[in-house]
């Protein structure tokens, strides 16, 4: 039994608590400077001793109203408070341990190593939390951090503990990858380094979310539980990393819209829309609103980019301003390039059929304008607006398609190359399940109708005027004599046909 517990009420001890705290003031004593009360395989005799001291100084000083002798009292617990601060930044930092994050990137069984625990708690199906347990350190943490609390020095202490985490959590975030870029340094970049950008960023913010927050959050709940210091200290903590691991998302979705940033911007609005259940679990207070808020008009703003970058696509199809005429007739690169955009887009449409809720502003009447592209939507009717876009996209596709046929000079060319494209679109959509669910059989049809307009007029733009060659009139001969088919005549309709077909083979097997 010590000897505050001996003398409990008797008038020494508050002389023996003074005592006790005095030799480990490291303004004065050398020894008390170069060991630590707290520390791992210590005394633990001399730390119940130490912080019964400080209870003991500190119930003195509640229990007396005479400020001569409230000075002495103060003057030894503001001894002890940096005492206690000294060594609650000592524990903090023993509990930071190396963060990993290489493996965490890879796997999807998270844990963080960066807080000294020995419990997982499942936040989800893929991914664990792991925090500090109740051991003795973070027991001896408590005791500290309820005593500077207790003595007034809340301020002291959670600046203490916050510098500490903070510099752990920006250790973190520089290991992970996530490093201080302004939304004007992000747009700066090439496409194609933003875009590795984005994988690193999604699989990191899964970790600083599920584990890094996760964690932190758990430690301070654990560390000030049941203090009003519990929210404000993780807040302290997480707010400025939390913001600046939103500013990419952020860059992103204000940034300027083209068809090829699509995929990577729905990758992100997956990403965030996957981890707000999270978010909404962590930042679950009034002073963490804020953080939940941003990532929500993240979110909203990445749809709303989407959404543009759909419509300026089909624009653009329709646009493309190319004149010359590609040789032999063969698939014109829009019509690939198209194509597989649509392919792509078809493996989105879980996302996408959720964020995009209108049909396409124009063109939806059918008005057999040739100068402009239309779409009669009545032979449509029951599918999503999503479907509506690509078969409008497609429908300009193809009505850029025939300007394109008018600029070959010779006809039968045209209508080869208008075959040609309209048959890749039909087998590229047949080729995918995903395209055809969202096509649907009514619009293939009308394009396979297509197909066969642009091969009858092939046949009778080539073959009439070949076959016109064999025509009977004049072959037939009368006379005195005789009467019937002139041998001569037949032979020169012969000889015309073959030069005629040769001439058609001749320039033709060079077509696609």
């Amino acid at each position: 039994m010590s000897t505050l517990d001996e003398n409990r009420g008797d008038g020494s001890d508050l002389e023996t608590a003074e005592k006790i705290i005095l030799r480990w003031d490291s303004t004065t004593c050398e020894e008390a400077k170069e060991n630590l009360i707290f520390q791992s395989g210590g005394d633990r005799d001399e730390v119940d001793r130490y912080l019964r001291a400080v209870d003991e100084v500190q119930r003195h000083i509640s229990s007396i109203s005479v400020s001569d002798e409230v000075k002495p009292a103060t003057s030894t617990i503001q001894i002890a408070m940096a005492r206690l601060e000294d060594e609650l930044r000592n524990i903090l930092i023993s509990q930071t341990s190396t963060f990993e994050p290489d493996s965490l990137l890879l796997d999807s069984s998270l844990s963080s190593s960066s807080f000294a625990s020995s419990s997982r708690t499942e936040l989800d199906d893929d991914y664990s939390v792991t925090t500090c347990d109740e051991d003795e350190e973070q027991q001896q943490q408590q005791q500290v951090d309820l005593r500077m609390i207790g003595a007034g020095y809340s301020r002291e202490c959670l600046q203490v503990y916050g510098n500490v985490r903070k510099t752990a959590m920006e250790t973190m975030f520089k290991q992970l990858g996530i490093v201080k870029l302004g939304i004007g340094d992000v747009q700066r970049l090439d496409w194609e380094a933003v875009e590795v950008k984005i994988r690193r960023w999604i699989r990191a913010a899964k970790v600083c979310v599920r584990v890094v927050f996760a964690s932190e959050k758990r430690l301070c709940e654990q560390i000030f539980e049941g203090t009003m210091e519990e929210t404000t200290c993780f807040m302290d903590i997480v707010k400025g990393s939390a913001l600046q691991l939103f500013n990419f998302p952020e860059a992103i979705s204000i940034s300027r819209r083209s068809p090829e940033k699509l995929f990577k911007i729905l990758d992100l609005h997956d990403a965030l829309t996957d981890l707000l259940p999270d978010m909404e679990e962590i930042f679950d207070s009034s002073s963490s609103e804020a953080i939940l808020v941003q990532a929500t008009e993240i979110q909203s703003r990445l749809a709303e980019a989407a959404r543009g970058i759909l419509t300026e696509f089909e624009n653009a199809v329709f646009r493309e301003p190319s004149v010359v005429p590609v040789p032999g007739g063969t698939i014109h690169p829009l019509t690939r390039y198209v194509m597989n955009y649509l392919n792509l887009i078809s493996d989105y449409k879980e996302t996408l059929i959720d964020l995009i809720m209108t049909k396409p502003c124009r063109g939806l009447e059918c008005t057999n304008d040739r100068n402009n592209p239309d779409m009669d939507i009545s032979q449509l009717e029951g599918i999503s607006p999503l479907a509506l876009h690509m078969i409008w996209t497609m429908v300009m596709l193809q009505f850029n398609l025939e300007e394109k046929s008018l600029h070959y000079k010779d006809e039968p060319l045209s209508h080869i190359f208008v075959m040609n494209n309209v048959h890749y679109i039909v087998q590229k959509v047949k080729s995918s399940p995903e395209l055809m669910e969202l096509i649907g059989d009514k619009y293939l049809r009308k394009l396979t109708g297509i197909f066969r307009q642009a091969a009858t007029k092939y046949q009778r733009a080539t073959w009439v005027r070949v076959l016109n060659s064999l025509r009977d009139e004049g072959l037939h001969v009368s006379g005195s004599f005789s009467s019937g088919v002139s041998k001569s005549a037949l032979r020169e309709r012969f000889k015309a046909f073959n030069t005629m077909f040769e001439e058609v083979h001749r320039i033709q097997s060079t077509w696609a």
